[in-house]
C-alpha cells in the first residue's frame, strides 16, 4: 500500500510511468531529481502520510525502497 502511493506520487512529480518505478529505483540517479525536486517530494509524501522526515534522515534515503521502509517505520 505504502509503495504504490510512493510510486504514484513519484509518477507524477518526475512524469515518468509508474511501472518503471520499483524498490530499487534510485531517487536522484534514476528519476533525475536534483535537490529542489526531493525538497517536493518529500512535502507531498509527508502530507500524504502526515510524518515528518529530518533533513538529517533525507540524506540516508536513496531509493525508493529506502523510503517505503522509512515510512512504514515512521508511521
Amino acid at each position: 500500500m505504502v509503495l504504490e502511493k510512493v510510486k504514484a506520487i513519484l509518477s507524477e512529480q518526475f512524469d515518468v510511468e509508474e511501472d518503471t518505478i520499483t524498490v530499487d529505483t534510485l531517487i536522484a540517479d534514476d528519476l533525475g531529481a536534483d535537490s529542489l525536486d526531493v525538497v517536493d517530494v518529500l512535502m507531498s509524501l509527508e502530507d500524504e502520510f502526515d510524518i515528518e522526515i529530518p533533513d538529517d534522515e533525507i540524506e540516508n534515503i536513496k531509493s525508493v525502497g529506502e523510503l517505503v521502509a522509512y515510512i512504514e517505520a515512521n508511521t
